[in-house]
């Protein structure tokens, strides 16, 4: 009997346990939300600093939804002629679109040739390339500077693109780990065909990479794009300035104020070029990410 009535309750606990909420999806949802409120708080601030005027941006407490909207930080920043911003915008994408191709070209060639090709030493070569990781920029970054100088190329936008012609050991590896993933029966087929060995390279190996192409463009885009030390180095014109080093150079006696809202609006307006290049491809960018770390 006493068995018979605790097979009758025990549906009635079970079903008001599944009534009662669990408490961890709950705690999980809400520090879930308080990283995320903490992620995107610097954002709207840029955002919001960036549309006040000067007025407003000096109120204290600070407002967080400006009262009135000042698109005229915008158009100040490509005609006001001491910051000259529009000119440093197209010198980064400059610097920036043609570090991309000679990373790429440089890096994917001896990426192919480490890949495919078997000889004596090549093990040995490959480790002396990936030691070259260990060495910090400071020191190279004198014998270079004292180069570029030599040859007449300082103060422009050369010694900021020509190193890149000439591959990246962190690139290289990345794509090393890629070519090796395919299969020796296309190349195979390809040298049936005809084909020579930079025609395997440059239409079976580079079509099939695009997913470790589009990774190494988008890591290579962004270190050209943020980098401030080579820029300060080498440029002295301020026709010449990238980015960074312009927007660094707001900051000066030339204003009697920091023009924080200009500052801001220069950062959402330079920050546009990742944000669209990783959201075009983003598929392709974690596709790659996955696939070089197969092997």
């Amino acid at each position: 009997m006493n068995t018979a009535a605790a097979q009758v309750r025990e549906p009635r606990t079970t079903s008001r346990r599944r009534k009662m909420p669990a408490a961890g999806p709950l705690i999980g949802f809400v520090v879930l939300l308080a990283v995320t409120v903490a992620m995107l708080a610097p954002l709207w601030f840029m955002v919001s600093t960036s549309l006040k005027t000067t007025k407003e941006m000096l109120a204290f407490p600070p407002t967080f939804i400006p009262e009135t909207f000042a698109w005229s930080n915008f158009k100040e920043l490509f005609t006001n002629s001491d910051i000259k911003f529009g000119q440093q915008y197209a010198n980064s994408l400059i610097v920036a679109v043609f570090s991309v191709l000679g990373t790429v070209i440089s890096s994917s060639l001896v990426a192919f040739g480490f890949a495919r090709y078997r000889a004596r030493g090549s093990g040995l070569l490959f480790l002396l390339m990936l030691s070259t990781m260990m060495l910090p920029y400071p020191a190279i970054m004198i014998p270079q500077f004292l180069l570029f100088t030599n040859i007449g190329l300082h103060d422009s936008l050369l010694p900021l693109i020509l190193p890149n012609f000439f591959g990246s050991a962190y690139i290289i590896f990345l794509l090393k780990q890629f070519f090796s993933t395919m299969p020796n029966e296309l190349y195979d087929a390809g040298r049936i065909d005809g084909s020579n060995e930079f025609r395997l390279f440059w239409n079976l190996t580079l079509p099939l990479a695009g997913p470790a192409l589009a990774t190494v463009s988008i890591f290579t885009f962004i270190w050209s794009w943020n980098d401030l030390l080579t820029p300060v180095l080498y440029l002295d014109s301020q026709e010449n300035f990238t980015l960074p080093i312009g927007m660094a150079a707001m900051m000066s006696s030339k204003f009697r104020l920091a023009p924080w809202n200009l500052l801001m609006a220069a950062a959402l307006l330079s920050s546009l070029p990742i944000i669209t290049l990783f959201a075009v491809a983003q598929r392709r960018f974690v596709e790659g990410i996955v696939l070089t770390g197969i092997k």
